[in-house]
Order: structure tokens, then sequence, then C-alpha cells
């Protein structure tokens, strides 16, 4: 049972319940890899976004889930987070470098990982039980079903918390980002699951958006990274370049050459294949040439505001998204800001 994940539009602050109809229910937003997860007799199966498979990444997970869901007889299928914990008992938070690792080419490296930092599971929603897909029902309805089933539950698999006091979510908003969460999700209490569509609501720590590596600038000296070149894909599935990425250490620019080498296109002599970039009136005499890449490469980036379809100023580097697809990387996930009349600003 292939199902596309429901995703989050992105807003500035925690929404009042009473802003949506039928009101909202609220969830820590955890930091890691989205995954539905289907639990079929001994078949384990750990989708994410833009169907890239997690599975063989976490051999330890489809153990667990094998061993608390096996035996059923129809599928289970889990809406949730993947994630990785670490420091001492009573100050754990948790570890997006320690995960970002576990996406990793080599089958013994992943058995050696699957030990040192085993992963979580954080399941927030139940889109199939006992014979009955459950997409169409409120998410309300959803949730008590989800809840009956975590009571058998144990570490490594857990249910997250949720709360209908928005007073409660916007502590939590700030309390819980020291425990390395990303901040809060408010959800539809009426609405079904609606997969590829942004009917959840999402509030941040900071803006930040996954991006597409197009593209890099040598640096002036001639050695090394100067900037990366990312893009976004349009509605017509077209990937157009909304900025760069600079402002790295020394040691980071060097790095990121071997980093994405595997992914530059090359000719048929295996020489990289360039491109020109964009020109502007206050450097038209800049070189702007780039190494062009394979678009597979996903980063986060941090951001301040849009201006058009592109990032009004250079954003910042956040991380590799090992676990993103690049086709799921577009514009409908940025935060729009809402249209205010600029004369009353002037006024």
């Amino acid at each position: 049972m292939e199902i596309a994940p429901m995703l989050a539009k992105a807003v500035a602050a925690v929404p009042d319940p009473d802003s949506v109809r039928g009101g909202l229910r609220y969830e820590p937003k955890w930091d890691g890899f989205r995954g539905i997860v289907t639990v079929d007799g001994d078949d384990v199966t750990i989708g994410s976004r833009g169907a890239k498979p997690l599975t063989r990444y976490f051999p330890e997970l489809v153990e667990t889930f094998r061993a608390q869901f096996g035996g059923r007889d129809h599928p289970v299928v889990l809406d949730g987070e993947v994630v990785v914990r670490a420091g001492e008992p009573g100050a754990e938070c948790l570890d997006w470098e320690a995960l970002s690792q576990r996406i990793h080419p080599a089958a013994s490296r992943i058995r050696t990982l699957s030990v040192e930092t085993p992963a979580q599971f954080v399941a927030f929603d139940l889109l199939a039980v006992d014979g009955s897909e459950l997409l169409d029902l409120p998410f309300d309805e959803r949730r008590a079903r989800l809840e009956d089933l975590g009571a058998d539950l144990a570490d490594p698999l857990f249910v997250t918390q949720t709360t209908l006091d928005v007073a409660l979510a916007r502590e939590w908003l700030t309390t819980f980002e020291g425990a390395g969460l990303d901040g809060v999700v408010a959800k539809p209490r009426t609405k079904p699951y609606e997969p590829n569509k942004r009917t959840m609501l999402k509030v941040k720590h900071h803006r930040t958006a996954d991006v597409v590596a197009i593209g890099y600038r040598v640096r002036k000296s001639g050695t090394g990274v100067g900037s990366l070149l990312v893009g976004l894909y349009d509605d017509d599935g077209e990937l157009r370049q909304v900025g760069g990425v600079s402002a790295f250490t020394d040691k980071t620019r060097l790095a990121l050459v071997e980093e994405l080498d595997p992914v530059v296109l090359r000719d048929a002599d295996g020489r990289p294949v360039t491109g020109d970039g964009e020109r502007s009136r206050f450097s038209s005499g800049r070189d702007t040439s780039f190494v062009r890449l394979a678009p597979e490469r996903v980063l986060e980036v941090r951001y301040d505001q849009m201006e058009g379809d592109r990032f009004r100023h250079t954003v910042q580097f956040a991380r590799w998204r090992p676990d993103r697809d690049a086709r799921s990387c577009g514009f409908d996930q940025l935060e729009v800001p809402t249209a205010y009349d600029l004369r009353e600003v002037l006024r």
C-alpha cells in the first residue's frame, strides 16, 4: 500500500484553533526523516517523501516493526518520523548529524551504524489497520485509533504527543527546541488524510527550504567551491535557479569539491560541463561560469524572504538532506508572506 505523505504549509506563528473550520490539534514537529511504514506480515517497508525508500538503511527498525506488529492478519500503515537520539539519560536530544550518516551505500556500514546509532520511530498518524484504510476518516478519529494501537508499543517505537491547548503548543515551540525539535505542527481535526497536499500548518524556528544543488562556482583563488547554485521545481516540472549559497569556511570549500564530484556532469572526454550564470548590472565584468551538477543532491538552506521566484539574499547552508528526492523540492514549500498594503505602512 503506497501512500504519498500529507504535507504542511509554513506559517509565521502557531495559529489559533478557531482559525480553521473544525479546529486544530497540535503536535511537536520532529526533526528527522519522514517515513510512511507499511507492515504486512513479515514484509516491512519504510517509504519517504518523493518515494525514496529508506527501508535498507534502518534494519533495526525493520526488525522492531516485525517484532511488534508481526502476526497480524492485515497490514498496518503508519505515518511518522525516523529520528536518532543522543546524550545521557535526562539530557537527551535529537541528533541530526548521526541520522544523516545513516544514509550510506555500503551494507556493512549500515549494519555497523544500526548498532552504534540505532534509530527510533515516532508515529503521528495511522492510515490503515485491521483491514480498514483510514485516510477518509477525520484526523481526530485516526488519532484515537493510533492511541489504541500505540498502547502496546515499546521503545524504539513511540506515538507523538498532541494537545488541543494552543497555549501549550506555543510553549512547546520554545521549550522543545532545547531537545532538538523543529517547531510545532497544527492539524485540522475534521479533515481526512490528503496525500501530497499541504493540509497541515507548520511553525519552525527559522525559515528553511529544501533545494536542489544544480551547480557551483569555483572560488576566485582557483581552489574550492566559491558558491553553490540551487534550484526548485516549478508546477510544470522545470528546475529553475532560485539563488546561491556561500559563506563557507576554507575547509568546507575544499571538502565540497570532493563531496560534489560524483554528481558533476561531464562531457564525452570526462571534462566537467560548465554553464554561464546570470549577470547583473552590478557585476557585468565578473566571471559567472559554473560547473554543472546532476540534479540529485538536496540541501536544506535558511533564508529570510523571497523576491518573486528567487531568494532575495544569499541563503545559508544548513545541512544535506539525503532522505529527500530532488523532484520533491518545489516552490510550494516556501512561506509566502500575507499581502499587506504599503500605504498602511507609509501612513
